[in-house]
């Protein structure tokens, strides 16, 4: 099962990848070109947010249920701590990217709630960059290659 749920989790980065990378695109158009903040935009945001919400679910299972890591982890947290592949996966890989998901969730609030279209393409540049950058930072590249 852990190799099943690892893969769709690996997938569906891809697909978080590509939608920030959309999100991006469009704020910069928007904010280039003085454009309105469009439904096609806002909708961009969301289903970036949204990808990010199922990941991190996808990624809770895999961190309490499925990934023998974490497992090892638990079993002996001090080790863990010391061993800094295993520290990625058990701490800094869920902790940093649950803010990622908080800025994404964020960006979606503040631009329900923004008037200017500017404000609105600003937030989503800001959001989006940060994000994605968190969340490139704790890929644990080694495991996938």
């Amino acid at each position: 099962m852990y190799s099943i749920v690892s893969t769709v989790h690996i997938v569906l980065f891809v697909l978080v990848l590509i939608l920030g990378i959309n999100v991006i695109a469009r704020a910069l158009r928007g904010r280039s070109t003085n454009a309105l903040f469009t439904d096609a935009d806002r909708k961009a945001g969301l289903f970036f947010m949204i990808s990010l919400h199922i990941q991190l679910l996808i990624g809770l299972a895999l961190y309490f249920f499925f990934s023998p890591i974490t497992q090892l982890a638990f079993a002996d947290f001090g080790a863990a701590m010391k061993d800094s592949g295993t520290r990625l996966i058990a701490v800094e890989h869920i902790s940093v990217n649950i803010i990622a998901v908080v800025l994404a969730t964020v960006n979606n609030a503040k631009n329900k709630k923004a008037i200017a279209d500017a404000a609105k393409h600003k937030n989503a540049l800001i959001f989006t960059i940060a994000a994605l950058v968190l969340i490139l930072s704790r890929i644990p590249w080694k495991l996938l290659f």
